[in-house]
């Protein structure tokens, strides 16, 4: 029974998730679709939205090289596939097949959902506290914060528990303890849509129907009014024991749904003053380290900038829902427009704080970082995009010869970021070795391996100047070919 539900509630899961691929698939036996292993390819690229390697044909090599492409990929983000082999997939084990599909929907969707709930409110780090006003708000504030902070040190499962938990627990008696049991009366679903949803349901009404009753009107208002699929029925969770896993997949989806739904006003005032207060602690503690460096020597200004990005880059995770908000500038409230302007300010004070270290950097590193920021500056640019082909061809031809220009000295700059000896008179390291290492690596990966894209487009251009005149000159050659000298004549013209 547990084998069955788990087949019938993956498969749709899966197929609500390839209904965005492109063209959408639709799995109709979940065992035997999984073994050509392009099912596992398509899910994976919509799940991760990178395009993953693949075999196109059909034969047993073929899908064999899939599966393995699907494996080594989950693998690559820290997935442990345990007693998940490529010959018990092709075979289509059930168990097997169960196993891998749970292990992507808990990795991709559930611990996903589950790690956004801590920042569904930003926490202000300790640092922040002087920031963080005394009124009965902020109070609350800070308890609710402390809250999702400790839920965030649960595994993901409980961290989805406790989130079911709270929306049930605004309707009185419908508990919620586990993802097996609690759910068989059908009224932690109604109870959910009725947080999520309100005046879609009848709680009191529901509290008088049968279990199946109530499960066939949660799931049938969840579909229609949620638009959320339909993974389960009836008879999958009013049973003695419900499978956890199906119940897990199936509530998750409300969770999504939740994470979609438009916040109040309250909601994100509250979420900007807190942080603006980390941004503010953040500004002093910048200038602080500034003042306190300032007569340090490079090495030690540049671990002391490490330090802090390391701790600003961790203590920012749970702010950047709101600091990255894509709400333009006319939506904006006051609030948020000052905090934008807030985040602006220090990561351009960030920044700036780099750029001088960078110049401090003992010679020839200097020299060396100046020549990288300008190769990687003339990368970067944006390529012209003009109708005149012979006008891009000469803006073209001015940056290749730019590039080979600043590529000529690339022999001599390897050779003396290879050869530094980093240490001065008294055997003291002069730069972190954290920084030598980033430099080399930009020099081989950024430089090394250079977009290719200018010189192409300098040679498109060529042909496309060629083409206009060729088509020019057929245009307009409507006489017949005349003589052999005419001829010879016309194509050393052109």
């Amino acid at each position: 029974q547990r084998e069955f539900t788990q087949k019938k509630t993956f498969t749709s899961w899966i197929n609500s998730i390839l209904a965005k691929h492109t063209p959408p698939y639709v799995v109709s036996d979940l065992y035997t679709d999984i073994q050509q292993g392009h099912l596992l390819l398509d899910l994976l690229e919509v799940l991760s939205g990178q395009h993953l390697p693949r075999e196109k044909g059909f034969n047993t090599f073929q899908c064999r090289s899939n599966i393995e492409n699907a494996l080594t990929f989950l693998k690559s983000r820290s997935l442990k596939l345990i007693n998940i082999h490529v010959a018990d997939i092709i075979e289509g084990k059930p168990s097997i097949v169960l196993g891998l599909i749970w292990t992507i929907i808990f990795h991709f969707h559930i611990e996903e959902l589950a790690r956004t709930l801590a920042c569904t409110y930003s926490q202000p780090p300790p640092a922040c506290s002087s920031a963080v006003d005394s009124s009965p708000k902020a109070s609350r504030s800070a308890k609710k914060s402390a809250k999702i902070k400790e839920r965030w040190k649960m595994s993901a499962t409980k961290a989805l528990l406790l989130w079911a938990k709270e929306q049930c627990s605004l309707h009185g008696s419908v508990s919620v303890t586990d993802f097996k049991s609690s759910w068989r009366s059908g009224l932690a679903f109604l109870a959910i849509i009725q947080t999520l949803r309100p005046g879609l349901v009848d709680l009191e009404k529901a509290k008088a129907r049968s279990n199946k009753e109530n499960l066939k009107e949660a799931f049938r208002i969840a579909e229609l009014e949620l638009n959320i699929p339909r993974l389960l029925e009836p008879e999958d969770v009013d049973v003695v024991n419900p499978d956890e896993k199906s119940i897990m997949t199936y509530v998750a989806q409300f969770l999504q749904y939740s994470k979609n739904l438009p916040e109040s006003e309250e909601d994100m005032q509250e979420k900007v003053r807190e942080a603006m207060g980390w941004l503010a602690a953040q500004e002093k503690k910048l200038a602080k380290l500034l003042v306190e460096t300032e007569n340090e020597t490079y090495y030690q200004k540049y671990k002391e900038m490490m330090s802090f990005m390391e701790t600003f880059n961790q203590e920012k995770i749970p702010f950047l829902p709101v600091l990255t908000s894509k709400r333009g500038e006319a939506e904006l409230s006051e609030g948020q427009q000052q905090m934008r302007e807030e985040w602006d300010k220090v990561i351009s004070q960030i920044n700036e704080w780099k750029a001088k270290l960078d110049q401090m950097l003992p010679s020839p590193l200097d020299s060396i970082e100046a020549w990288l920021q300008e190769v990687e500056r003339l990368q970067a640019e944006d390529l012209p995009d003009l109708q005149d082909p012979f006008k891009a061809m000469s803006v073209f031809r001015e940056i290749i010869v730019i590039f080979k220009g600043l590529m000529d000295c690339f022999d001599s700059h390897l050779d003396t970021l290879q050869s530094f000896k980093n240490e001065d008179e008294k055997n003291m390291p002069l730069v972190l070795p954290e920084k030598l290492e980033e430099m080399k690596r930009r020099l081989f990966s950024n430089i090394r391996s250079t977009n290719p894209s200018t010189f192409l487009e300098y040679h498109y251009g060529l042909c496309s100047a060629i083409a206009n005149e060729v088509k020019l000159k057929l245009n307009i050659w409507d006489v017949k070919y005349g003589a052999k000298e005419s001829v010879e004549s016309l194509l050393e013209n052109w």
